[in-house]
């Protein structure tokens, strides 16, 4: 099932294995590069939740489903796009415009650590063990982004939602807790997630910024101590969720 996800700056929407939002660099963190989108005026269509306008994004990105077909045990981790369409036919668009690797533990490559050979959305993506100083690739898994009409599906956005300050350890906007404190405000499964700062509206994924979580399925998380300098600067999130067209 094709996961959907916005992104500010044609950057990404956000998906993890069950649906989650980003321009992705090839060697640095390609998950925090990724996700918020701007407000787009897109026709307007008929609403389907708790009453949200419901607009059909024409520039939104949308992401795969993760793959894993190796393993790092021979010559490194080999997730290569033409071996991952022989094994998943259909399930990948044409021309991906963003790629996105993260370890089976979820550590995104610059957390990992390892050397990465190749990255990108011709080759796919590949870890040499030959590469590595000290140690064995670890085993990663990948997904690709696409564009419609790959995508399919409109999408209605939430209010804006600001329950955390990052005066302690981060800015912490979590969809668990936005649903608690906001009962019936936010859909079952949000395909798409924006953030941006509350006092200047920039893009999450415009501020340099480093973040822990950014995906619509777990929400926002933006930690002090994951900065290179200063703190989080105060966000506030929203959530697109899926509507008839």
């Amino acid at each position: 099932m094709i996961k959907l996800l916005s992104v500010t700056i044609v950057a990404g929407l956000v998906f993890e294995s069950n649906q989650q939002t980003p321009t992705v660099s090839n060697s640095v963190e390609p998950a925090d590069k990724q996700r918020a989108l701007l407000s787009f005026p897109f026709p307007a269509v008929k609403p389907v939740f708790s009453g949200w306008p419901c607009y059909w994004p024409t520039h939104i990105q949308c992401w795969t489903d993760w793959f894993d077909r190796d393993d790092p045990s021979g010559t490194g981790d080999w997730e290569t796009l033409y071996s991952l369409r022989m094994e998943n036919p259909g399930k990948i668009c044409p021309n991906p415009v963003d790629i996105e690797a993260k370890t089976l533990s979820g550590l995104s490559v610059a957390a990992a650590g390892d050397v990465i050979y190749k990255s990108d959305t011709t080759v796919g993506f590949v870890c040499r063990k030959s590469d590595q100083p000290t140690k064995t690739c670890n085993d990663y898994r990948v997904r690709f982004s696409c564009h419609p009409p790959f995508c399919g599906g409109g999408v209605c956005w939430t209010k804006w939602y600001d329950r955390d300050n990052p005066s302690g350890t981060g800015d912490w906007e979590l969809l668990s807790d936005l649903r608690k404190e906001n009962p019936g405000q936010i859909c079952e499964h949000p395909l798409y997630i924006e953030a941006q700062t509350t006092d200047t509206s920039t893009p999450a994924s415009s501020t340099g910024q480093t973040f822990l979580t950014f995906n619509p399925t777990e929400g926002f998380v933006c930690r002090n101590a994951d900065q290179k300098w200063g703190g989080c600067r105060d966000y506030r999130v929203r959530f697109g969720c899926p509507c008839d067209h």
